[in-house]
């Protein structure tokens, strides 16, 4: 299962929370910071949604600097 998880953090935060998803979850693809209406996007990858689910919800949303997320989930990956 693949998602792209859209973050919004809180002000100046968004470089700490893509360093600390790439070098402590195993699951991040890729994490990046951008400028937008979102503060950061993050690919996750993961065998079931429930891993997914597990990261967004106990790790991502529970980060004190995330203050919303959005997430899709692929359907069909190539």
């Amino acid at each position: 299962m693949k998602a792209y998880i859209l973050l919004s953090t809180k002000p100046g935060t968004s470089l700490d929370v893509v360093k600390k998803l790439k070098e402590k979850v195993k699951e991040t693809v890729t994490a990046d910071a951008i400028f937008g209406r979102y503060d950061a996007i993050v690919i996750l990858e993961a065998p079931q949604l429930e891993e997914i689910n597990q990261v967004v919800y106990k790790i991502i949303e529970k980060d004190p600097n995330v203050i919303r997320t959005e997430t899709s989930i692929v359907l069909c990956p190539m």
